[in-house]
């Protein structure tokens, strides 16, 4: 591409590399170097006047290094009179940071989308936001790629029997990513929920078990018992009493005032006999899908499996409470202070500056692994038998992906799970717990994010699909002004 320069930043050269090679061009000559203090120093070795540059930078294990050398160059090139200048982060560094997680907390997400505007950039290209919402953030145009076409092609090429998967959400705020990839491959869905407000005492626990008992009110039931009567009393002919004809459900009023029947047909005269038996009609089609709708069912869906887990593990219902003592076994049900705490069991915790559990969301992989708690783990859903296709953006530490792993396998009664998410950060030692999962068979990310080629030896069961295509094409059609909604589009391949 003729007035095109694509400079590589440290984090991703690999990358870059690829990305070049599919425009059939080299990256232009910078040189990235560092005093003895840290400070970084960046000088670019080719004239950018007039040009449109592309700065490719992604996060890394040294992400303050990078943002600063991705600054530097952004700022170098604008100094050297460039055209235009689009920043390329696979890997939208402090994505997670995006709301405020307390009164004095930073929304540090937008403070960096600032100093890109500042630095001079003019178009970002990102894939896989946390949130789609920090594109607001940006006094520049966003594109925000998605690698739900790549990983919906991989899985048809490549998950056996694919259409009996289900795609499980680990948690509720990654619902919508899931239903997205279940509805571009026409699966069903699922999902894992953790309770995270489950006390030491087990006296909450044995309050919602007897609650799970109870399935509606009496009052509730008299009422369904009349109207399932006068309907039933309807069906055969014979209206029963004089509450057949006030609680038909499939009476309404015209423009009038007068009754009559949502099917067409006119009520009754007032005159006619009751115990008469009406004329025998064959069903329609209307009738038996109105009947459906007045029939419905609103017991609880019996699709949700309960399980507990007991510092990140699912583990037997026998299996000894780990915060149980001596005193808290000398405990009555009826003591004030044991129902006290019940009763905190039921009242709502309040969210980050009272906003979603999205806020909160990040500090999840620490509460399940407290050694002294116990939480309740929920599935949604039924895989018995089936693949799991365990779906989120990014995978950074192990807890809630082994947790919903074993979920689905020991208690939904899986038939194998996969690992799916589009940021590849495995931080510590993430990346070798996973593989010592025996409930997880395939860890599947992209190269957004780097990979040591030490942890890439050693993970038999990691497979890394390839942006470079992706980005590669988004770039071209940037510097062509053409659209970028083909890129959003599922092949049918």
């Amino acid at each position: 591409m003729r007035g095109t320069l694509i400079f590589a930043g440290s984090s991703c050269p690999a990358l870059t590399g690829k990305i070049c090679a599919n425009l059939g061009m080299a990256p232009a000559d910078a040189e990235l170097t560092q005093f003895s203090n840290g400070e970084t120093s960046v000088r670019i070795l080719t004239s950018v006047r007039e040009k449109d540059v592309f700065v490719i930078q992604s996060g890394s294990p040294k992400i303050n290094d990078t943002i600063m050398e991705l600054l530097i160059m952004i700022s170098a090139c604008k100094g050297g009179s460039a055209n235009k200048i689009t920043a390329v982060l696979p890997y939208f560094p402090y994505s997670r940071q995006s709301k405020k997680k307390s009164h004095r907390g930073a929304i540090t997400a937008r403070m960096l989308a600032n100093l890109l505007g500042v630095a001079g950039v003019k178009h970002v290209i990102t894939v896989d936001l946390h949130a789609s919402q920090m594109q607001g953030f940006f006094k520049c145009p966003v594109d925000n790629l998605h690698a739900e076409p790549l990983i919906a092609r991989w899985i048809r090429h490549n998950v056996p029997n694919w259409k009996e998967a289900v795609v499980v959400s680990k948690n509720a705020g990654g619902t919508k990513r899931v239903t997205s990839l279940a509805d571009a491959l026409k699966l069903n869905f699922g999902m894992v929920t953790t309770d995270k407000k489950r006390g030491p005492n087990m006296t909450a626990s044995m309050i919602m078990n007897h609650l799970d008992g109870i399935e509606r009110q009496p009052e509730l039931d008299a009422i369904t018992d009349r109207i399932r009567t006068a309907s039933l009393g309807t069906e055969n002919g014979t209206l029963v009493g004089e509450e057949a004809q006030e609680t038909d459900p499939r009476s309404v009023a015209d423009a009038q005032g007068s009754p009559r029947r949502v099917n067409g047909r006119s009520p009754r005269p007032p005159g006619a006999s009751r115990s008469r038996p009406a004329r025998a009609q064959p069903p329609t089609e209307q009738d038996e899908a109105e009947e459906d709708g007045a029939e419905y069912n609103d017991q609880r869906a019996h699709e949700v499996t309960r399980g507990r887990l007991v510092q990140g593990h699912i583990v037997p219902d026998d299996f000894p409470s780990p915060a149980t003592s001596a005193a808290d076994a000398s405990v009555t049900e009826e003591d004030p202070m044991s129902m006290s705490h019940a009763s905190s069991f039921f009242a709502s915790q309040p969210h980050a500056l009272g906003g979603s559990g999205d806020a909160v969301s990040s500090d999840e992989e620490e509460e399940i692994l407290k050694p002294k708690v116990e939480h309740m783990i929920t599935l949604v859903g039924d895989v018995k038998n089936r693949t799991v296709l365990i779906v989120d953006d990014m995978i950074d530490k192990p807890g809630s992906w082994i947790a919903a792993a074993e979920t689905v396998v020991k208690r939904g009664f899986a038939k194998k799970v996969y690992c799916i998410a589009t940021h590849a950060v495995f931080g510590a030692d993430c990346l070798e717990q996973m593989q010592a999962c025996d409930c997880i068979d395939t860890i599947v990310v992209t190269n957004s994010y780097p990979i040591p080629e030490a942890k890439l030896r050693n993970a038999s069961k990691l497979v890394v699909l390839d942006l470079s295509f992706l980005l590669a094409e988004a770039i071209r059609r940037n510097h062509y002004g053409e659209s970028m909604s083909p890129l959003f589009l599922h092949n049918g391949d």
